[in-house]
């Protein structure tokens, strides 16, 4: 079963990223010891980590790489997870707990010392993120968040009303917090990067290829592709997220693939650019639909959210005046600097909004859920996922694998979505 995706708009990150490297579709037989399906970060992330360690892997990418929500998203590296530390170790006990805390930990560094250690052609900045606080609960929960990362020793703060004004250029929120750890990337140019280091270490990529069939013998998988080619190996890494389809029974299931829209303005004029988010941060409020917003490379206004759960029609710029309108509102001064680009990318939320892992058959490995903050938690998936199919040690892995359990009335997932969005655009207010 393949999914029917939509042309979208030209994206902000597909018109400035660094070339892709060269791959071609699987048009023949193959073995390897792992098959990956998916070429965003983390089946990449895991392909290049397998590889180092000398394992014969096979990438298989149904459209291009990064064609999903790895390079349709906001390039923000949030380190963390939706829950805090302090509820991860309420859920999951002292030492599962710190370990699931320790591996949201490292998410962001997982990125950037990967940039850096292969060279990779991808914009960053690393100055920090920003949450806003737009309610006093919303403050509260900055402190406590601000309480929670200072106790694992990250230099977190808290913003007054007038830092928070100053560091994101609006005076639309009472406060918030910082992670001196996070930051932007160009998150194309990143899944490309990504791709070209995995070939380097000797991992082989197919796009335009994508997997049909999953069937296993004599201890033996083999994956059948819709181009009518089969690839052997003895496992099977599957990393679909937000454009999981029904390769395996139910697993599109388990998750709200949501859409994350996103605009882009042209280059700011220089007063403007010194005026927003002038020292180089990125940030995403507290709000249930949450805004998100940076400066790209080169000076433009990105703004992303929520929007119809439905794909958006890329002739109808419409589909985006909601994020247009909370620029005018946020960022008054860049209210007349034309959109230059509009697209958005599908989001994998799982019930619990923690990533899920399955092992379903001997030899198959799953990753889903990303949760909106895939750059560094499917970065840090893969590294996990590469370092358990080579030792087998259950401990290499954030959480258990557990078994397949889809979301209930999922087919009626559309309108308790839209339901639980309009309650959410109430009770959030307005910008």
């Amino acid at each position: 079963m393949t999914q029917e995706y939509f042309p979208l708009s030209p994206s902000l990150w597909a018109a400035t990223a660094a070339p892709a490297p060269d791959t071609v579709p699987l048009d023949g037989d193959a073995e390897a010891d792992v098959v990956v399906v998916g070429a965003g970060y983390c089946g990449l992330s895991t392909a290049l980590h397998l590889a180092e360690r000398g394992v014969r892997v096979i990438v298989l990418e149904a459209r291009e790489i990064g064609f999903g929500g790895s390079g349709r998203n906001g390039g923000q590296v949030i380190p963390g997870m939706k829950h805090d530390p302090s509820e991860l170790l309420k859920t999951f006990g002292r030492e599962k707990g710190q370990r699931l805390v320790d591996f949201a930990a490292g998410s962001a560094d997982a990125v950037f010392d990967l940039i850096d250690k292969h060279g990779m052609d991808v914009p960053r900045e690393r100055r920090g993120w920003i949450q806003g606080a737009h309610t006093p609960a919303a403050l509260d929960l900055a402190a406590r968040r601000v309480r929670d990362w200072s106790a694992q020793g990250v230099a977190a703060r808290l913003l007054d009303r007038d830092e928070v004004a100053r560091l994101l250029g609006t005076d639309k929120y009472l406060g918030g917090w910082v992670d001196p750890r996070g930051g932007g990337v160009q998150p194309l140019s990143y899944a490309r990067g990504l791709a070209r280091a995995a070939q380097a270490a000797g991992a082989v990529i197919h796009t335009g290829t994508p997997a049909s069939q999953l069937s296993r013998s004599n201890g033996t998988w083999r994956v059948t592709t819709a181009l009518g080619a089969q690839v052997s190996a003895e496992r099977v890494v599957l990393c679909t997220n937000g454009y999981t389809d029904g390769l395996w029974p139910q697993l599109h299931k388990t998750i709200i693939n949501a859409n994350s829209f996103q605009l882009a303005t042209e280059a700011l004029p220089e007063a403007v650019r010194r005026s927003i988010l002038p020292e180089g941060h990125v940030s995403s409020d507290a709000r249930n639909l949450l805004l998100y917003y940076r400066l790209d490379h080169t000076g433009r206004l990105l703004m992303g959210g929520r929007g119809t759960f439905s794909e958006p029609d890329p002739a109808d710029p419409a589909a985006w005046s909601h994020l247009e309108n909370v620029v005018a509102k946020l960022f008054p001064q860049a209210a007349g600097v034309p959109i230059a680009y509009r697209w958005c990318g599908h989001v994998a939320i799982t019930r619990d909004s923690l990533p899920h892992l399955h092992e379903p058959a001997p030899g198959l490995l799953i990753d889903i859920g990303c949760q909106g903050r895939g750059v560094g938690l499917q970065t840090r998936m893969g590294q996990a996922l590469a370092q358990y199919v080579v030792s087998g040690d259950a401990q290499a892995l954030p959480v258990a694998p557990s078994s397949i359990r889809p979301f209930p009335l999922y087919g009626l997932r559309r309108l308790y979505v839209s339901a639980v969005i309009a309650w959410y655009r109430m009770t959030d207010g307005g910008v």
